[in-house]
Parts: C-alpha cells; sequence; structure tokens
C-alpha cells in the first residue's frame, strides 16, 4: 500500500503507556464482562452498562492524551489511513448533500476508558457512537498477522476502515435504528441484524479503498488480496471452528468468512452506497 507520503490526520489521540487512576463504574464484574462482549459483537455497551447492578472501581486515564511520535511508523500509518477515510468520506457525504464529521482515533495500550465504557486489549479494535472514537491497541495487528494469518499493511488498513464504517453508519442514523430494532429483538433476531450492520461496515470499507484508489492510487499489487484474507480470517465461522471446534451459524454476530469477503467486494467493485444494502432482505 502506498501511504508514506499520505496526509497525516490530526484527529489521532495517543494514550499509550498514559498512567491509570481509579473510579467507580455502575454494575458488577459480570456486567463489565457482558458490556466488553456486547461491544465486541458490534452492540452498544452502554446499553448493558446501565443494567448493572453494585458498583465497583474500574481504571480511568488521568492524563492528556498527546499525539504519535513522528518516528513511531506504525502509528504514522494508522495516520494516515485516517485521514485518507476523511478525504473519501468528506467528498462522498458532500456528493449526497451531507457534511462528514470526522471521528477520533484513540491508540491505546492493553485497556482504555471510553465513553461505551472500559474495555481491555482483547477485545480488539472498537467504535464507540456515543464518543464517536475509533479505539484500537496496535498489538492487534500482531494477532491479525500471527494468530490469523493475515499480514499486511493494506490488511491492518482494512481494520481501520472497518470501524470508520461503523461511524458512517452513526452519522446517517443507521445504527441507531438497528439497536433499536435489538432491543425488540429475540436473540437470534438480534445476532442476523448485528451480522447485517458488521457487512455493511466491511462493505464501507470497500468502496473507502475504491475511491482512495481511484483518486490517489493507494493499491499495490497482492493489496486487495491482504484485506480479502484479513476478512476471511475473521469470519465468525472460522473463529468459532479454531475456538470450539464447531461452527453455530445462528450465534453469528459478524458474518462468515465468506459474506465479509463477498460484502467488502462488493464495496470495493462498485465504489456505491447502493451495492452496501445489507439490510434489502433475503440471504446474505
Amino acid at each position: 500500500m502506498r501511504w508514506s507520503d499520505g496526509r497525516r490526520s490530526d484527529n489521532v489521540e495517543d494514550r499509550r503507556g498514559m498512567t491509570m487512576g481509579r473510579k467507580v463504574v455502575g454494575g458488577g464484574i459480570g456486567t463489565i464482562i457482558l458490556a466488553l462482549v456486547a461491544m465486541y459483537f458490534g452492540i452498544d455497551p452502554s446499553v448493558v452498562l446501565q443494567q448493572g447492578g453494585s458498583p465497583l472501581t474500574a481504571p480511568t486515564e488521568t492524563r492528556q492524551a498527546g499525539k504519535p511520535p513522528a518516528n513511531d511508523e506504525l502509528a504514522q500509518f494508522v495516520s494516515v489511513v485516517l485521514a485518507d477515510t476523511e478525504d473519501t468520506w468528506h467528498e462522498l457525504f458532500r456528493k449526497n448533500g451531507k457534511t462528514y464529521q470526522e471521528p477520533k482515533l484513540v491508540l491505546f495500550t492493553g485497556a482504555v476508558e471510553s465513553a461505551c465504557g472500559y474495555a481491555q486489549a482483547a477485545m480488539g479494535p472498537f467504535y464507540c457512537p456515543m464518543d464517536q472514537k475509533v479505539y484500537i491497541d496496535l498489538g492487534f495487528y500482531r494477532d491479525l498477522k500471527d494468530r490469523f494469518q493475515a499480514p499486511g499493511d493494506f490488511a491492518q488498513a482494512y481494520v481501520i476502515a472497518h470501524e470508520v464504517g461503523h461511524h458512517v453508519q452513526s452519522l446517517l442514523g443507521i445504527s441507531e435504528k438497528i439497536h433499536d430494532l435489538q432491543q425488540r429483538s429475540g436473540k437470534a433476531e438480534a445476532n442476523q441484524l448485528s451480522v447485517r450492520l458488521e457487512l455493511q461496515a466491511d462493505c464501507l470499507a470497500g468502496i473507502w479503498a475504491h475511491h482512495a484508489n481511484r483518486t490517489r492510487q493507494i493499491l499495490e499489487a497482492g493489496d486487495v488480496e491482504e484485506a480479502l484474507q484479513a476478512a476471511t480470517s475473521i469470519g465468525d465461522d472460522r473463529l468459532q471452528q479454531q475456538a470450539q471446534g464447531y461452527v453455530v451459524p445462528e450465534s453469528f454476530t459478524h458474518g462468515s468468512s465468506e459474506q465479509r469477503v463477498r460484502w467488502f467486494r462488493s464495496g470495493l467493485e462498485s465504489g456505491s452506497f447502493g451495492s452496501c444494502n445489507t439490510f434489502g432482505g433475503g440471504t446474505l
């Protein structure tokens, strides 16, 4: 991926290595675990936290975040990818008569406090609609390469573009509508809605890649294959097979490997919002 000469975003908050204080939050440890699981599966964790019981203490940052150092190549890469999503979505929103509001991206190590609650790095990258921020521990990229066998800088860019896709859904009011439906649905239907939301974010990541490459020629040989391998590696069926030795499609929340690849490719090839209607009914 051609990125070294790209613009750096001003919206990166570097909280890595920050000291953590303590503050009281609602809910017992079971509630926090449920909230983390909800966050991973695309459900607003604040819904879980608001239903918690007895209070407990949880870490919270105690000093102001800074900017990534210039000699930190991976952090600079993240900043360039974020800037590229900003440029792309500003233009696409403008063409549709809307104004794009840029999200912040927070780099952290180990654990972080967001407006959606306390989260650990093990949960992976996530987007919090309550503060419009993407959160990522850069150690996830090591896992992406070693644990999920999905190396490459464009695979890393796909991860960021997917989370920014959730931000786009939030700005368009899609996420709120789906979360409202989930609260009124049974478990199976709520899972299906989550799958459709996640697959749409994959498709939106593909739209970003389509337009970024058309205007700035960011792709090199093998880049698309890197992103497709990343999408394949984090499909629900593959993750379930690795974790428990069998697959339960009814419990999917992000989509199968085949679905994630297909919807990312749909956005990549068309560059059109119309290609990302995962809520149009029928099979995914």
